[in-house]
């Protein structure tokens, strides 16, 4: 029976420039000259290094391990040699560098040892810790670790998991071709994820403009154990987002400031559970992703890369054109961002670099006022009021803001891409979110500080009055001796006397 599908509010139907590089396999990227590893490659703490400049390894070994309950492992890329652990260039808006493991490749490419996991006969907990050392974040855009998504807690179960093969936003295809090429893997990830959560059902959601991933995901379910569902789903940007696939595929709305898990759905991304499969049946942790590498290149094609392979490297496999380049995205049009330096490495959050030209990226016109057209609000798939936000964030009313439920925006740039007055609206929801975000962290920083301080003065208060205490019990201790040295005394003179009295008489 054709599952009834539901419609979100809003959408566009920008040019999506699939096909420039949808139309090659996926190719192997060559190991670069040098690996530059950041120990910060998913959302919580970054990770802490375990090995000094001087030190070899081998492919897969655990370089950095994770630090505090929202981490993930790092690991070695290829055999080789670390030369330096420090500062580099990474790929954020910012343009700022963080800390990174840099490793000269030796050539060789060997592996450490590998070793399989029986999970269907390993408790839970146990698997997932696996997976944190293995460095498994997701791959669908947040890199949040794994681990922690696929723990159901108190829930006990989620009904519900849901495979993202969306992939709306224009020009990337990383997606489309993993699911091509290595669907039965995809569905042995999701039968490992299936048995954490608890799930009673996987449902596998792709946009009706990827023909050949349905039928390769379609071919897969048929041999699964357990009834695997794949659903086209009508293409309209963002459906790839997970509130949005979430309601096209059950119907559900996922509450304001809620999560998927909230009505039942735990969403990943196919990668993600290509990336688990690979972690569990073949030992194998996050080392490697898909690239998409299009634009003004020659060659648009998806690349297998090694994590830490310096973005310029991807370009220069991909050719030049006759057309000058002016400049480069992480991510696509719609969600990515500017890099200020190609020299910055592939991450796990790499889906796609865009190179783009004048012809294919042309200057936005100048930004003029707001005619209040309410055109973005049509377009927000998230049920906002943009113009509302735009106002509230350039004004630096942030409370209003808040309580206008920014923090439900998703970046997905619908209300920019609309908007007939050329405002990068989704720029100021950004950065009203970022002063939001400094705010309460300074918050919780003087609060902290406070609190501690409060602490310190009780501590000294008490110790005052535990040593005050003592003082007065060894005070009190003296005068009770004093007392009976002197009764004992005058004692003993009553005794003297009343002898002295005895002998005269």
């Amino acid at each position: 029976m054709k599952r009834q599908l539901s419609h979100f509010h809003g959408g566009v139907h920008p040019a999506d420039h699939k096909s420039e590089s949808s139309g090659r396999a996926i190719a192997i990227a060559p190991i670069p000259p040098q690996l530059i590893v950041p120990v910060r490659q998913h959302m919580g703490e970054p990770a802490r290094p375990c090995v000094q400049p001087g030190d070899r390894v081998l492919k897969g070994q655990i370089i950095a391990h994770a630090e505090g309950y929202v981490s993930v492992a790092v690991h070695a890329p290829t055999s080789g040699t670390v030369t330096a652990i420090e500062d580099r260039p990474v790929a954020h808006p910012s343009g700022l560098n963080d800390t990174s493991i840099v490793i000269e490749p030796d050539g060789q490419d060997l592996w450490t040892t590998r070793t399989p996991t029986d999970w269907r006969n390993m408790p839970p907990s146990s698997l997932r810790n696996i997976l944190r050392d293995m460095g498994i974040a997701g791959l669908g855009g947040a890199v949040f670790p794994t681990w922690i998504k696929l723990n159901p807690g108190r829930r006990e179960k989620i009904p519900l998991l849901l495979l993202n093969g969306g992939e709306c936003e224009p020009w990337i295809t990383c997606d489309d071709l993993l699911m091509r090429e290595r669907a039965d893997g995809i569905l042995q990830g999701a039968a490992i994820m299936q048995y954490l959560l608890g799930a009673d059902e996987i449902i596998v959601g792709i946009e009706d403009n990827k023909p050949e991933a349905i039928a390769a995901m379609q071919t897969a379910a048929s041999k699964c154990r357990h009834p695997v569902d794949v659903v086209g789903i009508p293409t309209l940007y963002p459906s790839g987002g997970a509130k949005q696939l979430i309601k096209v595929i059950t119907g559900r709305e996922v509450p304001s400031g809620g999560r998927s898990t909230d009505v039942g759905v735990a969403t990943f991304n196919v990668g993600t559970a290509f990336a688990v499969h690979r972690a569990i049946n073949h030992g194998e942790p996050m080392i490697s992703r898909v690239v998409t590498v299009t634009g003004n290149v020659a060659v648009p094609q998806n690349h297998e890369v090694l994590l830490g392979t310096p973005m310029q490297e991807l370009v220069r496999l991909a050719g030049d054109t006759a057309e000058p380049v002016s400049g480069y995205i992480m991510g696509g049009p719609m969600m990515g961002f500017d890099i200020p330096d190609i020299s910055a490495p592939v991450v796990k959050a790499t889906n796609c670099v865009l190179v783009k030209s004048v012809s294919l990226f042309p200057p936005p016109p100048p930004a003029q006022e707001c005619i209040r057209c309410t055109r973005c609000a049509d377009a927000c798939p998230a049920e906002l009021q943009p113009q509302e936000l735009y106002w509230f964030s350039r004004s630096q009313h942030f409370d209003k803001a808040v309580a206008y439920s920014l923090f439900d925006c998703i970046e997905c740039g619908c209300c920019s891409h609309v908007c007939p007055s050329h405002i990068p609206l989704v720029h100021y929801y950004r950065y009203a979110k970022s002063e939001i975000s400094a705010t309460r962290q300074a918050e919780k920083a003087a609060n902290h500080a406070r609190e501690r301080h409060e602490s310190r003065l009780a501590r000294l208060e008490r110790d005052e009055q535990e040593r005050a205490a003592r003082l007065a019990q060894r005070s009190g201790a003296k005068t009770s001796g004093d007392d009976a040295r002197q009764s004992a005394i005058q004692a003993a003179m009553e005794r003297a006397r009343a002898n002295q009295a005895e002998s005269t008489e």
